[in-house]
């Protein structure tokens, strides 16, 4: 983590905005101050969203996009971006793009399709694109199991032992220059299991965890996506920042219960440790 002596690392989310505050451009902030960074924000799409429902989505001019990434890297220095709802394909082609054009170290890539709610986020044709322009430029992919099924044009996997084949697969449609990984995300898995894999196509590390029996998960994905970006330019290895960036959101998730957001899924509770708050048991 980084040090009284060292300034915190400037890290950026390239995301979609969620009024509710539960998930993208805000949780991303939230959860990267939480961990020591500054936080910056390029809005790439807007939603009309709560806890229960998106009832609407609006695109973000792509030629936008550019400006905003553009204008923001001639001053501040990045040192990893988050990449989250980007929602149609000309704005992950300029993405795409300007990642390429600036080259930072650190591009923690959650491809978002689907909202908790189940409504659809991103552009039936946009998957392609992603696949083959975003991917490759990836430091690391945090995909769930139903996006993965997505990326690699099969049903979703239900057992732990087919997630390594996923894992090995997705990896695969990664760049092969520079060290690559993949976070696969065990949530969907039925039962009270939820392991993660973490694969860079030659360790295979496991990250057991257990379901915690709450509502409260609006905004998981960007949550552990963000704290990756947030983690990685403060940690020596990916699999550090992983286990932290997986401690935290699991945190974040128990004390989730001391907020009161809404009726539908809740947001976790990103300043946990910072708020007055009662001891979880």
């Amino acid at each position: 983590m980084t040090s009284t002596s060292q300034p915190a690392p400037n890290t950026l989310t390239i995301a979609g905005m969620d009024p509710s505050g539960g998930a993208g451009i805000l949780a991303d902030v939230k959860t990267m101050s939480a961990l020591g960074s500054y936080a910056c924000a390029v809005v790439a799409a807007l939603t009309a969203q709560n806890t229960q429902t998106v009832s609407d989505i609006s695109p973000v001019n792509p030629q936008f996009v550019r400006q905003q990434i553009d204008t923001l890297f001639a001053d501040v220095e990045i040192h990893a971006v988050k990449i989250g709802m980007l929602g149609q394909t000309g704005v992950i082609e300029m993405v795409a793009d300007r990642l390429a054009h600036f080259l930072p170290k650190h591009v923690v890539l959650d491809p978002v399709m689907v909202s908790k709610s189940g409504n659809l986020l991103l552009e039936q044709k946009a998957v392609g694109v992603l696949r083959e322009q975003l991917l490759p430029q990836a430091t690391i992919l945090t995909p769930n199991l139903p996006e993965a099924g997505v990326l690699l044009e099969q049903r979703p996997v239900e057992r732990v032992r087919e997630m390594r084949s996923v894992a090995e697969r997705l990896r695969n449609l990664m760049s092969y220059s520079g060290h690559r990984w993949v976070f696969l995300k065990g949530g969907h898995l039925p039962g009270n299991e939820t392991i993660d894999f973490l694969h860079d196509g030659d360790k295979m590390i496991e990250l057991p965890g257990h379901r915690i029996p709450t509502k409260n998960t609006h905004g998981t994905g960007c949550t552990l996506s963000a704290a990756l970006a947030a983690l990685l330019p403060q940690t020596e290895t990916v699999p550090e920042a992983a286990k932290l960036a997986k401690e935290y959101l699991i945190q974040a998730i128990l004390h989730a219960e001391q907020l009161k957001v809404g009726q539908g899924h809740g947001p976790v509770h990103h300043f946990y440790k910072w708020w007055a708050q009662t001891p979880v048991q």
